[in-house]
């Protein structure tokens, strides 16, 4: 039970690298030190964007439009943060 929990942890970690690497290249883009158009770029950022709108989706449904401040990664990393706190307190059941 204890490797489900490592795994558990290692996936909220991928999710948390995915998210912070999404936001850091939608700033890079936004200010145009990263080009869409490069094929490379468009392919992560198309391939995070897929991976990452299922979580975001619900989030932008309840948040109230902020005039394009995206707030949903914010909201998931929360998230995340809040499911690592309890599975850790309750990293005993694992065991």
């Amino acid at each position: 039970m204890q490797s489900l929990f490592q795994i558990l942890l290692l996936l909220l970690d991928v999710v948390w690298f995915f998210i912070i690497a999404h936001f850091i290249m939608s700033w890079l883009i936004s200010f145009q030190v990263l080009n869409i158009r490069q094929q490379f770029v468009s392919q992560v950022w198309y391939g995070l964007s897929r991976l990452l709108d299922p979580i975001y989706a619900p989030i932008r449904r309840i948040l109230p439009p902020m005039g394009g401040l995206d707030l949903a990664p914010l909201v998931a990393l929360i998230g995340l943060q809040i499911v690592r706190i309890l599975l850790n307190n309750n990293a005993h059941l694992f065991l």
